[in-house]
């Protein structure tokens, strides 16, 4: 979990590896592509499992700076990310940071239908610590 400050707390982000053994696949709808079946068996999948942000500081990159520091933080080179397929905006937040949406997975209990998305991460495409000095202080 990172945390950033300016001084009193404006937003956080959090998440965590993907096992290798698929279970995070478990009920997608489809062929998974081989690319991120391959990925998730090595170990190089970071789930990001939330960003808040306070309303205040949303258009000011924030989200953008948390995700970029939680990916480089643990050296992925995809992230993942489940979001309801019912929740536009966090859907079309997710797109606008450059994640792709490769398709639907079911989850019990009841009809729970997701999105899957996911971000191909690469040399010169994480963050560096020095480039998260805006206006928050990103622990």
């Amino acid at each position: 979990m990172l945390t950033a400050e300016a001084p009193d707390l404006v937003g956080c982000a959090f998440g965590f590896p993907v096992r290798r053994d698929g279970s995070w696949w478990i009920g997608f709808r489809g062929t998974l592509p081989q690319d991120v079946g391959q990925l998730t068996a090595s170990g190089q999948v970071f789930a990001v499992s939330g960003i808040v942000v306070r309303p205040s500081e949303r258009y000011h990159g924030l989200a953008d700076r948390l995700q970029d520091r939680l990916l480089a933080d643990h050296r992925a080179l995809l992230g993942a990310t489940l979001v309801d397929r019912t929740h536009r905006a966090a859907c079309a937040g997710f797109r606008s940071r450059g994640w792709h949406d490769i398709g639907l997975v079911y989850r019990p209990p009841g009809p729970k239908v997701l999105r899957a998305l996911v971000l191909p991460l690469g040399e010169g495409t994480a963050a560096e610590p020095g480039d998260l000095a805006h206006h928050a202080r990103i622990q």
